[in-house]
């Protein structure tokens, strides 16, 4: 996938889920310890490089309300 697509994808799923990117770096920072939180600055950059590590697209998936499964073609 293109760091575009990541991206669009992600935040696609943010607003089908009735959910903010705010409201969603929220959520991962309170599953996180103080000196680990993120910013919703740092979220969208890394979005918008295609630099977002997987653990974080797994936490964001949580934070919606997703899991994210791999299926054989």
């Amino acid at each position: 996938m293109a760091r575009n697509q990541v991206h669009n994808e992600i935040k696609s799923l943010i607003a089908q889920n009735g959910l903010t990117l705010t409201e969603v770096v929220n959520r991962m920072n309170q599953q996180r310890n103080s000196d680990q939180q993120t910013t919703v600055q740092n979220i969208s950059n890394k979005l918008s490089r295609g630099t977002i590590k997987f653990s974080e697209v797994l936490e964001i998936a949580t934070a919606i309300g997703l899991k994210i499964s791999w299926d054989k073609i």
